[in-house]
């Protein structure tokens, strides 16, 4: 872990924190490190996906109805 930390109190649902204990045993990895790592994945995943809608910003938007219809007319629905 980083020396710059800063404590905060998590409640887990019973059967995860049992889950994560043992993954840490197996992993040689502390809780907080399993935790921030899924936390920064998850940041990660947020990022790309506003990098994903920043690169689709321009395309042509349709309706759902329209969607639907073009799959129906393309013999897809």
């Amino acid at each position: 872990m980083t020396t710059s930390t800063k404590r905060s109190t998590i409640y887990f649902d019973r059967d995860i924190h049992a889950a994560l204990r043992l993954k840490a045993a197996h992993s040689n990895k502390s809780l907080s490190e399993l935790v921030n790592d899924a936390v920064r994945a998850s940041l990660a995943e947020d990022q790309e996906d506003l990098a994903a809608f920043e690169d689709r910003v321009n395309e042509p938007k349709i309706t759902y109805e329209t969607l639907l219809n073009d799959l129906k007319k393309h013999g897809k629905l």
